[in-house]
């Protein structure tokens, strides 16, 4: 008995080995993995308060004892309402006109209540102006990411895996044989995960909005629209990473290679800003992301379709180039031994 275990231990260990896409995976991800965090968090540790300024804030430093103080980040604003709204949200502790000499304050914020006696205690005759706004809870902002997380995974593995199988197992092969096209093939896959990641998702989001009650100021409609493109891009990608392998291992590599540099990059769990710009440029180029800016600019900015139409856009033009890539690619059997 320990003669065939060690037989088929043996075996495996060669066949996992001489599996060089597999073997590489398994070498390079967690050095990419690392590097990337090191990038991502290489600047200086978080600051205490964050203030809002409607003027120039280079322009500004070297005239205003408050903007010399440590710890402190200063956030330049161009248009006073979009500033209001991140004052009213608790996004900032305090806004300030260095020009007219007026700060405002959100009288439920404690931060804010802080950095006002900060302000004060160099410039003691600005005006006061105080306003009021509901805080945005870390978990309000961070459940577009939780749910489009799983809606990855479920998209990329949920159909990667499967045609991968499909071509393994000489399934693909047997509907070779008929009259379907790959186009066909693969819209029928795409509708069939996007029916059953949507059902699941929306009874998760419906169930625990009745539970935490979510801060929601956009429409739900609008909301589940932008749920509905990035589901239909992520699963058109997973399709594209399986349109030719029929290796399951190196396939998974792959589906990890476009999973976790998405769940990294793409805002899930916190706000990409602040870091380096190479990586927020990049950051643009990932589906996740642009359904995630989306859905949170509709969840807590009552943004419009129209106001995240650029996001929409990014996300068809890589539906687009998802599906008609994978369907070119897309190969019926696997390579002849």
């Amino acid at each position: 008995m320990f003669k065939r275990f060690l037989a088929v231990l043996i075996a495996r260990n060669y066949e996992f080995f001489r599996d060089r896409a597999a073997l590489a995976w398994n070498l390079i991800f967690p050095i990419l993995l690392v590097v990337g965090f090191a990038f991502i968090f290489s600047g200086d540790r978080k600051a205490l308060y964050k203030i809002g300024v409607l003027t120039d804030i280079i322009e500004t430093s070297n005239n205003h004892k408050v903007m010399t103080l440590k710890h402190i980040e200063f956030v330049s604003y161009d248009e006073k309402s979009f500033a209001m709204n991140k004052l009213r949200q608790h996004k900032i502790d305090l806004l300030v006109d260095f020009e007219q000499k007026t700060y405002w304050v959100n009288q439920s914020s404690s931060s804010g209540y802080i950095t006002e006696k900060l302000l004060l205690a160099s410039s003691p005759n600005y005006q006061r102006k105080a306003i009021e706004g509901k805080e945005i809870r870390y978990l309000d902002w961070v459940v577009p990411g939780i749910l489009g997380m799983n809606m990855m995974f479920s998209c990329l593995f949920g159909v990667g895996y499967v045609i991968v199988r499909y071509r393994k197992n000489s399934v693909l092969k047997r509907l070779h044989a008929t009259p379907l096209r790959p186009i066909e093939f693969l819209t029928a896959q795409v509708c069939s995960r996007l029916l059953i990641v949507m059902s699941l998702s929306s009874g998760i989001f419906i169930g625990c909005n009745l539970i935490f009650d979510f801060y929601i100021l956009g429409s739900l409609i609008d909301l589940f629209i932008i749920a509905l493109l990035g589901t239909v891009s992520l699963i058109s990608l997973g399709l594209l990473i399986a349109a030719r392998s029929e290796s399951e291992e190196f396939t998974g590599g792959m589906l990890n290679v476009a999973s976790w540099p998405m769940m990294m990059l793409s805002g899930v769990w916190f706000s990409l800003e602040g870091s380096p710009e190479f990586i927020q440029t990049l950051s643009q180029l990932i589906p996740l992301t642009h359904m995630l800016e989306a859905a949170r600019s509709i969840m807590l900015d009552g943004a419009s379709l129209w106001q995240v139409k650029s996001h929409i856009i990014a996300l068809l033009i890589m539906t687009g180039v998802f599906l008609i890539s994978g369907s070119l690619l897309f190969r019926w059997q696997g390579q002849a031994r």
